[in-house]
């Protein structure tokens, strides 16, 4: 190690402050670290060489004594606090070094901390079906599901008698253990304490520790109106409770709307198909016409109406969700043509048949069967 210049490898001066010196090899390992540059021998000595001066410039006893004594301070059998260890070029590199490339290259290498001790509760989800009606109205619905509630006893901390946990005695409150393989360190969750860094002395004994019990929920979900088939409605933290007084997780309430024995819906608009007696549909007339809150309107239907002819009544439809607009209430005529006639009916339709004129009477199948006979005359021909 003799005659090593570890300011020159950092690139600082001798007068540089911790935190020059810190900022200097925090540029340097990024630039050279091997998982960066893997196969590059000159990199992996370049980060040998700089986390070698680091381990000496920050600590202040050992780089009081390179500055006495130069490099020459940490050989084999010299003072100074710089026992060689497992590592790079014999360093031991615990304390500082290993602090630095937790925060450097902890999500790099898998080897930064996540707090598990205290974690969020899972969100549910509830199936909620509601009629149209509800729909149109909006409602208030109550749910119940069982998921994990805080648990009374213990408050949701998981200890008894509300005690705080202590730091693990196993790793120390890092939630992981490190040990030296080669030229790399290998971190692992520790055993103890299960990677949070925390222990209970007292775990809560009605919750086992957890800081929460299972049970049923029943809450009151406002519904607005408008709501379509498959609107999800959020409540925030009424979810599953958290891990040892973690935030709760959300509620997710799914909506399925029933079909109604009326109206079909699409969007806002509802539709609804209306048999219509054979005599109004050509005689024309005014029909009653259901709407779905509840009332009534009147619909008139001009003579020569057909079946499949639609009629649009505005702001008659659903809610619209977060407006005071409403869709339209399409109806469709179905033409009924009559069943169970008495024999004096049928005397009359007969006379209103010979008395009838195709081609004015009835334009629709009078065209259709001309182009079938053009159809039939054309195969004819061929």
């Amino acid at each position: 190690m003799a005659n090593k210049d570890f300011y020159k490898t950092l690139g600082v001066s001798q007068g540089s402050s911790p935190e020059d010196i810190k900022k200097a090899y925090r540029k340097l390992a990024m630039k050279y670290h091997p998982d960066k540059n893997p196969g590059d021998k000159a990199a992996e000595q370049k980060f040998r060489d700089v986390a070698e001066a680091y381990e000496i410039l920050s600590d202040e006893q050992k780089k009081a004594a390179y500055d006495r004594y130069g490099s020459a301070a940490f050989e084999q059998g010299m003072g100074g606090g710089g026992g060689a260890g497992p590592g790079f070029g014999g360093f031991g590199f615990s304390g500082n070094f290993s602090d630095i490339i937790d925060e450097m290259f902890g999500d790099l290498g898998g080897s930064g901390r996540t707090d598990t001790f205290q974690q969020i509760g899972a969100d549910v989800r509830f199936n909620l079906d509601i009629s149209l009606d509800d729909a149109f109205k909006g409602t208030t619905a109550r749910v119940k599901f069982t998921t994990g509630v805080p648990c009374d006893h213990c408050h949701g901390l998981g200890s008894q008698g509300g005690l705080a946990p202590t730091n693990c005695s196993a790793c120390h409150g890092r939630g992981k253990t490190r040990y030296q393989q080669g030229f790399f360190t290998i971190e692992r969750a520790c055993n103890t304490c299960g990677g949070s860094g925390k222990t209970i002395a007292d775990p809560c004994r009605p919750c086992g520790g957890q800081g929460r019990v299972r049970r049923e929920k029943n809450l009151e979900v406002k519904i607005p109106p408008g709501v379509e088939d498959g609107t999800r409605i959020r409540l925030t933290r009424e979810g599953e409770a958290g891990l040892r007084g973690g935030p709760a997780g959300d509620l997710y309430v799914f909506l399925s709307v029933r079909p109604h024995r009326l109206f079909k819906r699409q969007g806002a608009d509802l539709f609804c198909r209306i048999p219509i007696p054979m005599t109004t549909a050509a005689l024309g007339g005014e029909i009653e016409v259901p709407c779905v809150d509840g009332s009534k309107s009147s619909l008139k239907i001009p003579s020569g109406t057909q079946g499949g002819q639609q009629f649009r009544l505005r702001g008659k439809g659903m809610s619209v969700l977060r407006s005071s607009a409403r869709g339209d209430l399409i109806i469709e005529a179905g033409v009924e043509t009559p069943v169970n006639l008495s024999k004096k009916q049928k005397e009359l339709l007969k006379q209103f048949e010979e008395a009838s004129k195709k081609e004015e009477n009835n334009p629709h199948s009078t065209g259709f069967f001309a182009k079938v006979k053009e159809f039939w005359d054309e195969l004819g021909g061929a």
